[in-house]
């Protein structure tokens, strides 16, 4: 009896030695079938490593620090099944046990999102509380305050879900929330991109079981799920921020340094190697530890939690932070290995810069990276130049002279041609950290019938921002809690519920049925979605271009004069071609094209020619 006790003790103490696994587990028939298993806790390393029922250790390895043990296995053509891992050290031994799972039919090739959606962004803590009883946690440090505009408000998954079917009235087939992952700072933790635990949802918003019924609750409506992923930092009270696996985990100098912000460094060919460096490895913020994606281990890491993520919550696609601060040929090689293991997955990097050829280096196949034997892999990039126009002010602009008003717009589309693949851009006005839409314009229902009219119906990918569709503002200039502001009707006890339209004030239906009938109206036309594009020089401050296919033409007009304007049809033969009239699709009023056509002030015609 004394034995079967001493023994049972020795097994507890020594199973105790696993404080975590990850992944924590992994799935048959996967394209990354080589899985290297993180083993963490007391001593781990000094243990020797086996595997049940016939599986391969491929490979084991140990860092400096004994608390780690990564050890990978080959699961090719292996079945679903549980098996054990058996640590051995001396006389003493305990096990693990690890689950291999089925994937779902067609994992491989799931359908990403594209040019046929609209995404809208949401500020995950911002958006609506569908669940008081998780606003705090005791785990967690910081507790719910909505006085504080930088403080957690209590939104969560429960109230995404809650709220997809005012979603798709509004016309988005895609919904991208800010990061949902565990963020257990201090302060600020409602922003989420500094994380503490990369495998599970904070407890604040959810468990990761909500996180996948969204999932699945986004499908049943046709909608598609957007993980907002970060790849460039972690958050310093990352679990592993007190017992790194190795030193070079993070880049230090030692310890922290701040990147400076130059992303031209990484592609500049008279950049110095030190300003080069610091911009990649320097630390976003002091509170974000930058990953060293140079480090084998970390790249695998972060490869293997991404697939994770993508193949455990069904997603339909990541949008990426900070995508070119990261480690040049790291973060390729990451993108390279998520888009092998699902070829039609999208991915849309941040790339937040301010010239044409800048935005057009990260994506995939790139001309200009090209000339430095440079392919980043990443499919679609977001449009800063687009958004720095209409977000800048644009349609304040009256005068049409060289350079000024919509001939912006104009000179920006010029720059297509450098970009691989036009239709796959991620298109915006606004998001969650810039200036608000209709702050910019002061509320301005004209200006921002424009500027929708814009995202929706030139190429790419469009993206609205939660809130404008109400005529939420916002002004950065206050701090970044006033362009995260709650949705009126998410939290008990608001006065105001934009949610429904009875709820909804005049001024807030004027700003959401124009937009839901411009993006249900964009749903079925693929003429926006994969259309050839043809624009005119602006005149008078009015643009007009065409989007066309075999099949149809549409003719986009946008006055940005303040006057009403008068032009001939027959300028733009050329695209009018047999067609004698258009219909617009916002106001549903006819035009004769043989006759002159009028457009008043500040104001867009959406033509379906006939």
């Amino acid at each position: 009896m004394k034995k079967l006790l001493f023994a049972l003790l020795i097994s507890i103490s020594a199973f105790a030695q696993i404080d975590k696994v990850e992944p924590p587990f992994w799935w048959n028939d996967m394209t990354h079938s080589d899985v290297q298993i993180m083993f963490y806790g007391k001593n781990i390393a000094q243990n020797e490593v086996t595997v049940s029922n016939g599986i391969i250790i491929k490979g084991i390895q140990k860092t400096e620090n004994p608390n780690y043990l990564f050890v990978t296995i080959e699961t090719k053509n292996i079945p679903a099944q549980d098996f054990v891992f058996t640590f051995k050290n001396g006389k003493k031994s305990f096990t693990q046990t690890y689950s291999l799972k089925s994937r779902r039919e067609n994992s491989r090739f799931r359908k990403s999102f594209d040019s046929s959606d609209m995404m809208y962004l949401i500020m995950s803590d911002r958006f609506a509380n569908g669940n008081p009883n998780n606003d705090n946690n005791d785990a967690l440090t910081e507790k719910a305050d909505r006085t504080k505009d930088n403080g957690r408000h209590g939104g969560d998954i429960e109230g995404i879900i809650k709220n997809l079917d005012y979603i798709k009235e509004l016309g988005a087939t895609a919904v991208w929330p800010t990061p949902l992952c565990e963020d257990n700072d201090e302060r600020g933790s409602y922003h989420t991109y500094g994380q503490s635990d990369v495998y599970k949802i904070d407890a604040r918003f959810g468990t990761n079981e909500d996180y996948v019924r969204m999932s699945a609750e986004l499908h049943k409506r046709g909608m598609k799920n957007i993980m907002d992923y970060v790849t460039n930092h972690w958050g310093y009270k990352h679990w592993m921020m007190n017992d790194l696996p190795t030193y070079d985990w993070l880049n230090q100098f030692p310890g922290f340094k701040q990147t400076n912000y130059k992303m031209t460094t990484q592609f500049d060919p008279n950049a110095s190697a030190i300003d080069t460096k610091n911009c990649m490895d320097g630390w976003f913020v002091k509170s974000m530890p930058d990953l060293n994606q140079n480090n084998p281990l970390v790249l695998n890491y972060l490869i293997q939690n991404a697939i994770w993520w993508i193949e455990y919550a069904d997603l339909d696609g990541f949008r990426v932070d900070t995508y070119s601060y990261a480690d040049k040929q790291g973060i390729a090689t990451w993108t390279k290995a998520i888009t092998d293991e699902y070829p039609n997955f999208n991915i849309v990097g941040e790339a937040w810069l301010y010239t044409h050829a800048q935005i057009a280096y990260w994506q995939k196949d790139s001309k200009v990276a090209a000339i430095q034997s440079y392919n980043s892999n990443l499919p679609s990039v977001m449009d800063f130049m687009l958004q720095g126009i209409l977000g800048g002010g644009v349609f304040n602009e009256n005068k049409g002279n060289w350079n000024e008003g919509v001939t912006k717009l104009y000179d920006s589309f010029t720059n297509d041609f450098l970009y691989p693949d036009v239709n796959k851009i991620l298109l915006f006005a606004e998001n969650h950290d810039t200036n608000r839409l209709n702050e910019v314009y002061k509320n301005d229902f004209k200006k921002y019938q424009m500027a929708m009219t814009i995202i929706a119906t030139v190429r790419g990918i469009p993206q609205v921002y939660y809130g404008s569709e109400i005529g939420m503002a916002g002004d950065k200039g206050k701090g970044d809690g006033d362009i995260r502001r709650d949705f009126p009707g998410g939290w008990n006890g608001d006065t105001n519920n934009a949610f429904t339209k009875t709820g909804r004030t005049e001024e807030q239906n004027k700003f959401f049925d124009f937009t839901a009938k411009l993006f249900n109206w964009r749903k079925s036309k693929t003429v926006i979605h994969n259309g050839k594009t043809t624009h005119y020089i602006p005149e008078n401050n009015v643009y007009v271009y065409f989007r066309y296919n075999e099949k149809e033409s549409i003719m986009v007009v946008v006055n940005n004069n303040e006057e009403k304007q008068t032009f001939k049809s027959n300028t733009f033969q050329e695209n009018l071609k047999n067609y004698k009239s258009g219909k617009d699709v916002l106001s549903d009023a006819s035009f004769d094209l043989k006759n002159d056509i009028s457009i008043e002030g500040k104001s867009v015609l959406v033509l379906e020619l006939k």
